[in-house]
């Protein structure tokens, strides 16, 4: 009999095969007993690695959590607009829940998983990776810990990057508000996430600018084809998914390994670009997401932060900078700028995190990081290991919404606090 904890997956794709990966790795802590996928390869693909009973793959989450409680934890991957249900019945059933962002689409699909993960007797954990990393835990030691004194104010900046964007917001399924949600709530949840978590007080007001503005069919070059693969002018395309996935990213990377959906070879990745979105024009596909936006955010106390999402900048490290009332913390990279009002001199922290900040790069160690800290709640009955519980979460989703209806509607919006 198995001593760890058993964990069944829902959503086979990137992230459910990243954290299923880690826990394969760590076999004496925990073990993927069941999962529920929609694409058949990807769902025998995963079942085989992990060695699941035929019994426990299923087609759906919904057939999945129709067997009730199969496993102790569930981890929920699948798509965003999936996310309710799934979450509401696991919580029903009393599951542990790791529940990658966004909780949900809607605001009251967000209050509707957070009020029932309540009710449930399991751990409950959002993905904010952010918060997990070892370059987390320097930069709260220094503001927690009064090294700039009062924190008032901070500037973020969240650098999507030339080809991940096209990757996942004009080619890839999060391209579409219909289809999924704003990128402001799918991409920078984790970023208005980490401006509460780093400044340490509710998020209050906001106000919002951003548009699509680029990948529009407008901005499509003369001589231009509807695929990479047959364009005249791919050479000379900074978007070009020939260049992307051939150069640009390893074979080894995850997303490449999912736009193939096998074994990766130079003709398996032409292939997938002949046939599938990935291999589409920037410029003649359906989708309506921001390419650029900046949020504008009053704090409780009066206190202000700026986040600006941009597509257009290398594939790196986010960036902060934090002004306060004794010093002054300004983060490029990996290196952690601060410099101290009343010595006049600057530390520079230097840290070192596995992979890179992307998601086929483990997000620099939050991955690993988070789900390590949600089985030790799960092994403990301690939910202080959660950076990112309920609450919290749901604060940094009802920020995105309001920062939404601000962009549409010109206006200041208020801020709702989480449940009321």
């Amino acid at each position: 009999m198995f001593a760890g904890t058993t964990i069944a997956v829902i959503g086979a794709g990137s992230r459910g095969t990243i954290y299923g990966n880690w826990i394969r790795d760590h076999a004496e802590r925990a073990k993927v007993v069941a999962v529920a996928e929609p694409d058949e390869g990807r769902r025998h693909r995963f079942a085989a690695d992990h060695d699941i009973a035929p019994g426990n793959v299923f087609a759906d989450a919904e057939a999945l959590l129709g067997r009730g409680r199969i496993a102790d934890a569930v981890l929920i991957c699948h798509q965003d607009r999936q996310h309710v249900e799934a979450a509401v019945s696991a919580a029903a059933l009393d599951y542990h829940i790791l529940l990658e962002k966004p909780i949900a689409t809607t605001v009251q699909g967000c209050i509707d998983v957070v009020e029932a993960a309540k009710r449930g007797r399991g751990q409950f954990a959002v993905c904010h990776v952010l918060r997990y990393t070892r370059f987390a835990d320097k930069v709260a030691e220094l503001v927690h810990g009064g090294a700039i004194g009062d924190p008032i104010s901070m500037q973020h900046l969240e650098p999507v990057g030339w080809w991940h964007y096209p990757h996942a917001y004009v080619r890839g399924p999060w391209r579409s508000e219909k289809n999924s949600s704003p990128v402001l709530l799918a991409k920078s949840c984790h970023d208005l996430d980490w401006i509460r978590y780093v400044m340490g007080r509710r998020l209050a007001r906001v106000s919002s600018f951003g548009s699509l503005t680029h990948f529009t069919p407008a901005n499509k070059p003369a001589g231009a084809g509807e695929r990479c693969l047959d364009c005249a002018v791919e050479e000379s395309c900074a978007f070009s998914a020939r260049r992307i996935y051939h150069e640009t990213l390893a074979p080894d990377n995850i997303l490449v390994q999912r736009i193939v959906g096998g074994e990766v070879t130079g003709a398996g990745i032409d292939a997938a670009l002949a046939a599938g979105d990935f291999g589409r024009c920037v410029y003649s596909g359906d989708n309506d997401v921001n390419d650029h936006q900046v949020v504008n955010l009053e704090l409780e106390g009066g206190r202000t932060a700026s986040m600006t999402m941009a597509a257009f900048t290398p594939s790196t490290w986010r960036r902060s900078r934090i002004f306060g009332t004794a010093g002054f913390i300004d983060t490029h990279d990996l290196v952690i700028d601060h410099f101290d009002f009343r010595t006049a001199r600057h530390r520079l922290h230097e840290v070192t995190l596995p992979g890179d900040p992307t998601a086929g790069g483990g997000h620099g160690g939050g991955d690993a990081a988070l789900i390590d800290a949600f089985l030790r709640a799960v092994e403990t009955g301690d939910p202080s290991h959660i950076r990112s519980g309920a609450d919290e979460s749901l604060e940094s989703h009802l920020a995105a919404f309001a920062a939404e209806a601000a962009r549409h509607r010109g206006t200041v919006e208020a801020i709702a606090s989480p449940l009321g």
